[in-house]
């Protein structure tokens, strides 16, 4: 079974070697729309996949990261660099192009991994990103599935490589959460006290 959640942040970028001129050499915004779609084989305690409000921390923390943010690719221009790290209090720095298509496969990186160092508490079983459908225009989207992660020609996605401004982590409900996620640290779901025998 499938479940989706919606997501919306505003972004600012420039998307390096495109074809448009626009978007190559103009820092330009979207109104981003993020479907993050889970997948499980069984039901939780609460016949549910997975309970929308675990979505409210971490994975949407991360995913808030980028909004009204720059975010930039750690191979573009070193002056460019240090202008958006000193005139933008809020930036993202991202081993691969900050193109529609990265931001699905890094989004579903991220929830995948926030959900593979998770402790399920209350009956959750084998959850795992199917999908990952990020809108940058109401026209246009990029979808990502696992392949899309692991397929080396797509850009090395790890996490010792992205990188978050001060502003960014402090709005975390924890800014320690990139630093613990990095080192495998466990993250911990609530207890929750069953009012139904099952």
């Amino acid at each position: 079974m499938h479940i989706r959640k919606l997501f919306k942040f505003e972004n600012a970028h420039i998307v390096r070697n495109c074809s448009s001129d626009r978007c190559k050499y103009s820092i330009h915004g979207h109104s981003y729309q993020v479907e993050l779609i889970l997948q499980a084989n069984a039901l939780d305690n609460g016949q549910m996949v997975y309970d929308f409000g675990l979505l409210k921390g971490h994975i949407k923390d991360l995913i808030d990261s980028f909004d009204h943010a720059i975010t930039f690719w750690d191979k573009d221009d070193p002056d460019y660099i240090k202008a958006c790290q000193t005139f933008s209090s809020r930036w993202v720095s991202l081993p691969v192009s900050p193109s529609a298509e990265q931001f699905s496969r890094v989004i579903f990186f991220w929830a995948s991994q926030i959900l593979k160092q998770t402790i399920m508490q209350n009956g959750e079983a084998d959850i795992s990103v199917y999908s990952v459908i990020v809108h940058e225009t109401a026209t246009g989207y990029a979808q990502c599935f696992y392949e899309d992660i692991i397929n080396p020609q797509m850009g090395l996605l790890d996490l010792n490589a992205f990188e978050f401004s001060n502003d960014v982590k402090k709005e975390w409900g924890d800014p320690l959460l990139f630093d613990k996620l990095k080192r495998g640290e466990k993250f911990y779901n609530p207890k929750i006290e069953l009012q139904v025998n099952l």
